[in-house]
């Protein structure tokens, strides 16, 4: 009998809509699909020349942090794993993409304003490297494109945190 997906989130289901989410915003999709290419499963072309990465979760210190020789414990006392990230090595910069999806009342609320600390944190990380840090929200707009969460975009514009519904266009990644 086919499972029936949970389409409200919540206990034991929020990761895998979560996950639902994060895999229908692939950032190596869109970057594919705009015409850069994925070498080496991380590394980010435009024709031959290399632009930057695309590392997500534990492959942002993995592989990102530990070929720049950064022992993420060195600098936090936890490991950052990002949704997803670009490193743009162009303008160096690294874009923390958070992805939030929810389909009812939960805890995501609160971890909205919690980006001034996170940001800090990656901050911290790449300071030997001398990367600026652009902290970004992707939002799933069935949930999130409503005035009860005005008070954090307003916030998040105050704080310079960019934030988009659905779909992150490659300008924000400085593309």
């Amino acid at each position: 009998m086919p499972r029936n997906p949970n389409k409200f989130g919540g206990g034991a289901q929020t990761n895998r809509n979560g996950l639902h989410f994060e895999q229908t915003t692939s950032l190596n999709d869109a970057l594919i699909y705009a015409g850069f290419q994925i070498r080496n499963q991380y590394d980010v072309y435009d024709n031959d020349k290399l632009i930057g990465y695309s590392v997500n979760k534990s492959k942002f210190s993995t592989v990102f942090l530990k070929n720049h020789n950064i022992d993420y414990s060195q600098y936090n006392s936890k490991r950052w794993d990002p949704d997803e990230a670009f490193v743009n090595l162009e303008n160096r910069t690294v874009y923390i993409i958070e992805k939030k999806f929810q389909q009812c009342s939960g805890s995501v609320d609160e971890k909205l304003s919690t980006f001034p600390f996170k940001k800090r944190e990656y901050e911290h990380l790449l300071t030997p490297i001398n990367f600026d840090i652009v902290y970004i929200y992707l939002f799933s707009s069935d949930w999130f494109d409503n005035a009860k969460y005005k008070d954090y975009f307003d916030y998040m514009d105050e704080q310079n945190c960019p934030y988009f519904f659905d779909t992150l266009p490659l300008e924000a990644l400085g593309l």
